[in-house]
């Protein structure tokens, strides 16, 4: 993926997508004796960044000179979202195969998007398995979440927004779900500024990606149930995103369930902002231990904020 690529991908997806603002957080960087701000992917369309891949991805198709007249995708349920959002902008059907327990915040704005939801997998991992199926057996184009050159290059428009908008930030934290957002992010942002550090962010009960880098190899784990439901489960073993993290991600951190809360929490109390636990877990680096999870002391860092589809009643019972 080229920064044309990047550029490219802003163009198709500027007349659907949001520029989201780009915050100073003076709770943050009191915490972590840095400059912070907050890149507010969580404003998105669709609450998540997962629009720009969507769309790109859609668009990007659309181009072709025999486009493909049906989708399928498998979803923790953010990308289902958004990818049902494009597929109604453009008329196009879509179906969705999530976890049978995914947020009703996400499956409800599947369904009102109009795209057929299939909500019968036991995980992501099986939800994956089952559109990938479907998709062979139907002729339908699959579009992952991650593993898609063009949904990569979507999430990256995110990184020239930041060079725009934060000229001279050194460091940026990125949540690691299935990779596709630090993949772009990550390579875009190297490509603008190689002296920028890339933090990655998993949650430690599902960490496929730091297990994975300190084997040399992508491995399987075994994800345990996280309040970061959208970072859960194990990559498709062929991803492209494993090599991008490779090579453009300088560390991954893991946090814990109690930092994840932590993080929601503060975001709504000090900054008057939702998140959902995935889109919280780049803060949650730099709360947990009061930034002694990460020195970022003294440097200007940008956190993503990727996405704010919590359940009320999960938000409730964290802020209670």
């Amino acid at each position: 993926m080229t920064l044309v690529e990047v550029f490219r991908a802003r163009r198709r997806i500027a007349p659907y997508v949001r520029r989201t603002p780009l915050v100073p957080s003076a709770w943050l960087s009191d915490l972590a004796h840095a400059s912070v701000w907050l890149k507010l992917e969580s404003l998105q369309l669709s609450s998540s960044f997962k629009s720009r891949g969507a769309l790109n991805a859609v668009i990007a198709r659309l181009e072709r000179p025999d486009p493909p007249e049906r989708f399928v995708t498998a979803s923790a349920g953010n990308h289902g979202r958004a990818l049902a959002a494009a597929a109604e902008t453009f008329g196009l059907p879509l179906v969705v195969f999530t976890p049978i327990d995914a947020p009703h915040a996400k499956v409800a704005a599947i369904r009102r998007h109009g795209a057929e939801l299939r909500a019968e997998a036991r995980d992501y991992d099986e939800a994956e398995r089952l559109a990938l199926a479907f998709a062979a057996g139907s002729g339908a184009e699959f579009i992952s979440p991650y593993n898609d050159a063009d949904v990569i290059a979507g999430a990256a428009t995110i990184a020239l927004e930041i060079a725009e908008d934060a000229v001279d930030a050194d460091t940026v934290i990125v949540p690691i779900g299935g990779g596709g957002l630090v993949s772009g992010v990550a390579a875009a942002a190297k490509s603008i500024a190689p002296a920028m550090e890339v933090v990655g962010v998993e949650a430690e009960a599902s960490c496929a990606f730091q297990t994975s880098v300190r084997a040399g190899r992508l491995v399987t784990i075994v994800p345990g149930p996280t309040l970061a439901d959208g970072l859960g489960g194990n990559p498709d073993p062929e991803t492209i995103t494993f090599g991008f993290i490779q090579r453009f991600v300088d560390r991954i951190v893991t946090v814990s369930e109690a930092d994840l809360a932590a993080a929601i929490k503060g975001l709504v109390e000090s900054e008057h902002l939702v998140a959902e636990g995935a889109g919280a877990a780049g803060v949650a680096a730099v709360v947990a231990h009061r930034g002694r999870l990460i020195d970022v002391s003294g440097r200007r860092v940008v956190v993503i904020v990727s996405g704010s589809n919590i359940d009320r009643e999960r938000l409730a019972a964290i802020l209670s």
